[in-house]
């Protein structure tokens, strides 16, 4: 069974902007990866179909598969972990989440779904969100 890492996209506006910034880092052949400081304990139901939730202005609206845990150290000798993600950027049902530091773990059954090409994503975020809260996506 999987679980799945859900994290604020600090500084990042729209959904188009996340997927913007990513294109460029692919098209430099950097990979796609968050660091942060504390390693998932349950790192083997990550990497079993575990998928990173991002949330952007207060909904969480897309997902990435995680596809490998690293190890790092950053500029001042800290130890980080790595995470390394698919670089298929999914859209997602928005749901409104509050804010929190770090990640949390979020069970499958509680993630929000994905949009698949449905007609909702060519709604304006905040018009798909808002009809997301009311229950009419």
């Amino acid at each position: 069974m999987s679980v799945h890492l859900i994290k604020l996209c600090v500084g990042i506006d729209q959904l188009d902007e996340l997927a913007a910034w990513q294109k460029k880092r692919l098209a430099k052949g950097q990979r796609l990866e968050h660091w942060t400081r504390m390693t998932p304990k349950r790192a083997e139901e990550l990497l079993s179909g575990g998928s990173l939730y991002w949330v952007i202005k207060g909904r969480i609206q897309a997902r990435q598969k995680i596809k490998a845990l690293d190890q790092g150290v950053d500029s001042e000798g800290i130890p980080h972990c790595i995470l390394v993600l698919d670089s298929k950027l999914v859209p997602v049902s928005p749901r409104p989440q509050r804010p929190f530091q770090g990640w949390r773990y979020l069970k499958a059954e509680d993630a929000p779904p994905d949009l698949n090409g449905t007609k909702t994503q060519e709604l304006p975020p905040e018009l798909a969100a808002h009809l997301a809260e009311l229950g009419l996506l």
